[in-house]
């Protein structure tokens, strides 16, 4: 069967079914497969995997991670993020991979530039992250094992396991032999990026997915979190100091005047 007939055989008017593991070419895949309207589909030299669906503790979970980043790289335009599906295709010899990372971070110095228009990344991701699918015992492994192996043979330099449940939430960055190692929490759980300089963040705000106007005093994130709402809050405080002080300066001038006998009326 032939991409033409493919991408016929998935038309609207067909009903679908999962074709998880069905062994297609590279060139179908990226013509029918790899924008396929009805499934979200990896390939694994030549078999088809099916990404799993999320829940809704998966997205929320999602939503606060990419707004951190989002947050981080207004500050710091050191790369781009890459999402909504968009595929890397990882090749170790005569083997070849496409895979989705959930989130990912190509940074500008990245050897493999970028163009606007483009449907894919044919690099080496700086960064990729995967929100854990649990449903299945299968799911677990290739996102926890399977992936964490290609990426590291690959040579992303970081790769974040996020388990909306935390139990098997892991952090990992590449060290000089070529594996992964444990990117472990620092003094108060936090985990600090060695791909993105600055960037740094809670495991406890992760878990609990804190608001950021909650997180903006702390010294941790002031480097880059919210910086408007900081600048309106330090203006707000320097504002009330200013205050303060005026008031305390007309205090000191009717303690003055009294000394002398003046009486002191405030206009």
């Amino acid at each position: 069967m032939d991409a033409i007939e493919l991408v016929k055989k998935h038309s609207p008017q067909n009903h679908f079914s999962s074709e998880e593991s069905l062994r297609v070419s590279e060139s179908a895949y990226w013509q029918a497969y790899y924008e396929h309207p009805d499934c979200q589909y990896e390939w694994n030299n030549g078999l088809l995997e099916e990404k799993p669906m999320p829940d809704f503790l998966s997205i929320a979970l999602y939503r606060w991670f990419l707004q951190l980043l989002e947050e981080y790289f207004k500050v710091f335009p050191v790369g781009q993020l890459m999402g909504l599906e968009m595929g890397v295709r990882l090749e170790f010899g005569e083997k070849v991979i496409i895979r989705k990372p959930d989130l990912a971070v190509i940074l500008n110095e990245n050897p493999c530039k970028t163009n606007p228009e483009d449907r894919s990344f044919r690099g080496v991701c700086d960064l990729c992250i995967e929100f854990l699918s649990d449903s299945s015992f299968s799911e677990v492994e290739r996102d926890t094992v399977v992936k964490k192996e290609e990426y590291a043979k690959a040579g992303v330099s970081e790769y974040y396991i996020l388990d909306r449940l935390g139990r098997h939430t892991y952090f990992y960055r590449l060290n000089e032999q070529g594996f992964y190692e444990r990117l472990d929490a620092a003094e108060h759980g936090v985990i600090h990026s060695t791909v993105l300089k600055n960037f740094s963040f809670r495991l406890q705000d992760l878990e609990g997915q804190i608001p950021f106007e909650a997180l903006v005093d702390n010294p941790l994130y002031q480097p880059f979190l919210l910086k408007s709402l900081q600048q309106e809050r330090q203006q707000k405080e320097q504002e009330r100091q200013q205050k303060e002080q005026s008031l305390a300066e007309v205090e000191r001038l009717r303690t003055l005047l009294q000394k002398k006998g003046i009486d002191f009326k405030e206009k």
